[in-house]
């Protein structure tokens, strides 16, 4: 017979799997409505972007942060797609083809950048310090098991993206998950670079099974790409794990590990979130704002 613990957490996933219905089903009808939009007027020449990442947080647990808006934050002019720098096989998840990694055009960007390179360094290890209003938070890039994903956060860090930019989104507590998401400069929770790609490293993420469903979990530390419905769908934001997490479905991109800082994001945990989504979910109370992010290269 399942505990008292074990039927809150089935209650808890199974009211977020029934948001995530209702919000996949908010997409498919935006979507529709754009793909109609663009048909009927063709001489605009620009496509009507959907959220691309709604994800570690598609809105509720760390996927891709649904659609939480940021009042400080202030939306970054959108730009042209980004064009596709690689194409896989039919039917193919791989994130790398043939050396490349495959990136596709999702959405619209909401900050003027180019796609990655198609080929990333394998050789090199990276070391990402961000640098927040709370204080700096040091980050070791997996980049031999996550070459892809690494590379994407690379070049957008090159680029600039990520600088000014808030942390939308803080759990604490909510669904069993601790994290703190950032990655999209409007503040939204459904921003993104203009392109997608496809998941890595999911073999080093343990799981457990808790009433039949199986879990992902994710420890304190972990740095990992936020998505949007779909396990695919990785764009520019991510999660930082600050408390031993289990998600639904190990199915998000681990991509670094925390080497300072993490008492940072501990400490704003405290101060909790505006309960903005849900009791636990929402913006953080003390605001989180990336300054800059820089790469060091060995």
């Amino acid at each position: 017979m399942a505990s008292k613990k074990e039927r809150q957490r089935k209650l808890a996933r199974d009211a977020y799997e029934r948001r995530m219905q209702r919000q996949a089903q908010r997409v498919i009808r935006t979507r529709q409505l754009s793909v109609i939009a663009i048909i009927v007027v063709l001489v605009v020449g620009v496509g009507i972007g959907s959220a691309a990442i709604a994800g570690v947080f598609n809105s509720a647990k760390p996927a891709a942060a649904a659609g939480t808006h940021t009042p400080s934050a202030s939306p970054a002019t959108p730009s042209a797609s980004a064009t596709t720098s690689a194409t896989p096989s039919p039917g193919t998840t791989a994130a790398m083809v043939n050396g490349k990694c495959v990136y596709t055009p999702s959405g619209t960007a909401v900050r003027k950048v180019s796609p990655p390179p198609r080929r990333p360094d394998l050789s090199a290890k990276y070391v990402a310090t961000i640098a927040t209003n709370r204080g700096n938070i040091v980050i070791n890039l997996l980049n031999s098991k996550a070459p892809c994903t690494v590379n994407s956060f690379v070049s957008l860090v090159d680029q600039k993206y990520f600088n000014n930019t808030p942390c939308q989104r803080l759990t604490t507590a909510a669904y069993g998950i601790y994290v703190l998401q950032c990655g999209d400069p409007t503040g939204t929770g459904s921003g993104g670079p203009g392109y997608e790609f496809y998941t890595e490293n999911l073999g080093s993420v343990k799981t457990q099974s808790v009433s039949g469903a199986t879990e992902g979990l994710y420890p304190a530390g972990t740095v990992a790409m936020a998505r949007g419905q779909s396990q695919d769908t990785n764009g520019s934001q991510f999660f930082l794990v600050y408390k031993d997490s289990p998600l639904p479905q190990p199915g998000y991109t681990p991509f670094g590990t925390i080497a300072s800082g993490l008492s940072i994001l501990q400490n704003v945990a405290k101060a909790g979130s505006d309960n903005s989504t849900s009791a636990g979910d929402g913006h953080p109370k003390e605001n989180v704002q990336i300054d800059s992010v820089t790469i060091t290269k060995t």
